[in-house]
């Protein structure tokens, strides 16, 4: 590890004055910062600590009845706190890595970094969430961009995510055992007024929607209804841990096993 400084703000609005300096990144529960600090990969001069902002941290429900979370908060809170309001993003926080990670990581760093295989990009594009930030609202349909990219501007924080309950959901993950990362990873959630999927760890371009299979579980919530449905291989991830055919394989095989544990 190199040398550099660290500020720990106790408020959004100093957390955001401390990025205005080019050489400063913010620092959630550096799940994925650190390492890539050790790797030289990235030498910011100054990381700026979320963990201290109480202000964004917590689980609760809106007046509307959203389910609201820091973006300071845990995936080990998530999984305890959101339990009995949404029980399958609860699931999802649950099996994300180790203990370790579930004690240190935030869904705003995880959805700030958005790693190609990182299961809360899926629960929030599933979910029609929206992101806050210090700065705006993003519908989740406009926030993830591609692999690692997204609409935040530099220097924005996510202060919290807001997710729309839904009737029915359920997350499946096809573990990459020594990572823990989603090999796929399937989000199904029923709304009234249709169903949404979004797919994690397949695709080049980052999580996405399957809207085919949207259309066909809105009319038939059952996995019968995927029937000769399937995505192309053509921009799949392949890896040594499995071809783009192997991938695209996956998300209907997991698709039809999120819709059955959902109904």
């Amino acid at each position: 590890m190199y040398a550099f400084e660290i500020e720990r703000p106790a408020t959004i609005a100093d957390a955001v004055a401390a990025l205005q300096d080019e050489d400063a990144q913010a620092l959630g529960g550096g799940q994925t910062l650190i390492p890539t600090l050790k790797a030289r990969l990235a030498m910011p001069a100054t990381l700026v600590s979320l963990t201290g902002i109480g202000e964004m941290k917590g689980v609760c429900l809106s007046d509307e009845g959203a389910l609201c979370i820091g973006g300071a908060t845990t995936h080990g809170t998530v999984a305890q706190e959101a339990a009995a309001l949404y029980p399958a993003l609860a699931a999802l926080a649950g099996h994300i890595g180790d203990p370790a990670v579930r004690n240190r990581g935030t869904i705003g760093g995880s959805l700030a970094n958005n790693d190609p295989s990182a299961c809360y990009p899926a629960a929030a594009l599933g979910s029609g969430a929206t992101i806050i930030t210090n700065a705006r609202t993003i519908a989740a349909d406009d926030y993830f961009q591609g692999m690692f990219a997204t609409a935040l501007d530099a220097g924005e924080v996510i202060t919290e995510v807001r997710l729309p309950i839904p009737q029915a959901a359920n997350y499946q993950k096809f573990v990459q055992p020594a990572s823990r990362f989603a090999l796929v990873g399937v989000y199904v959630a029923k709304y009234a007024d249709g169903v949404r999927v979004a797919v994690t760890g397949a695709s080049e371009s980052g999580v996405f929607r399957w809207t085919e299979a949207e259309a066909a579980l809105s009319a038939d919530f059952s996995a019968a209804a995927l029937g000769d449905l399937g995505v192309s291989a053509e921009g799949m991830i392949g890896d040594l841990h499995g071809t783009p055919a192997y991938r695209a394989h996956l998300v209907k095989v997991m698709t039809g096993r999120a819709v059955t544990a959902a109904g």
